[in-house]
């Protein structure tokens, strides 16, 4: 392994973390297609071994990406632990379980499933409005306040987590565990249209991102190792994207409230189409070889 090669993710990692922990997106939707896509325009010598392993390098730099951006949004004392406790017990297990099934599908089912995904979170991000919020509750529908580190209060009604809601969240952790997105995209979407700040939504689906990835990449790592040995994993990778991961989650925390939140969900949304159309397009190509 050239330990050299990949200097240039440091700033790149940053950038990408950056712009996950503002939007509340996975990192991984965005260093996925950058493995899989940017990385052969630059060389042979560039190219990861495998699409599995690129899947599992993006979600093992998401997990530190938001590791990091949690601790950002815990000093800011803007997350609903409540609420990420009851999506996660449904989303890890699921997740996993779409780790186990990556390593037996072929590249380009994993790709066109890719496109597919964030072609309709491009809609859904385009389209997203956030409701009006509420400050009034009821006796069976309560209120949560929260008051940040800055002392800006957040009051909303507490969210139903019904059958849709479970089920839209399945999907979204079995495709992370597949093909690295959806449980970060799935989770601000449906917390931002079910009432809640954005700035909440966002930190709560930072803790529930980071926990759901951490076991879906970890599974996917074990397997690799599991089945090529320990050079199956791009350490060589690993070692640039970590750190810059690690301070692009502290900065994007710090500038939330900084960009506006219709900008930013609708800038992802274009960047998320043509991502749709490039991976497809490799999911052809693969599929004739």
């Amino acid at each position: 392994m050239d330990f050299t090669l990949y200097w240039f993710m440091f700033p790149v990692s940053i950038l990408v973390a950056t712009c996950a922990m503002l939007s509340g997106i996975g990192g991984a939707a965005l260093f996925t297609p950058i493995f899989i896509l940017v990385f052969p325009l630059l060389g042979p010598e560039y190219v990861l071994n495998s699409t599995t392993a690129a899947i599992s390098a993006a979600l093992i730099t998401q997990t530190f990406g938001f590791f990091s951006g949690f601790i950002g949004y815990y000093r800011r004392k803007l997350i609903d632990y409540s609420l990420a406790w009851r999506i996660l017990t449904f989303a890890v297990p699921v997740a996993v379980a779409g780790a186990l099934v990556a390593s037996h599908v072929h590249d380009s089912v994993l790709l066109a499933s890719y496109a597919l995904l964030v072609a309709v979170l491009a809609v859904v991000m385009w389209r997203n409005h956030p409701p009006a919020h509420t400050h009034s509750g009821s006796r069976d529908h309560a209120t949560r306040t929260i008051v940040d580190s800055r002392g800006h209060e957040y009051t909303y009604l507490i969210p139903r987590l019904g059958l849709a809601s479970y089920g839209i969240t399945g999907l979204g952790a079995f495709l992370t565990g597949l093909v690295s997105v959806g449980i970060g995209e799935v989770t601000i979407s449906k917390l931002t249209r079910k009432g809640l700040p954005v700035a909440v939504a966002a930190a709560t689906s930072v803790l529930v991102v980071i926990v759901t990835v951490a076991f879906a990449s970890t599974t996917l790592a074990v397997q690799l190792i599991k089945s090529a040995g320990w050079t199956a994993v791009p350490w060589h990778l690993l070692v640039y994207d970590i750190p810059g991961v690690l301070i692009g989650g502290q900065i994007g925390p710090r500038l939330q409230g900084k960009v506006a939140p219709h900008v930013m969900r609708r800038a992802i949304a274009v960047l998320f189409v043509v991502l749709a159309i490039a991976m497809m397009m490799v999911a052809h190509s693969r599929l004739e070889l």
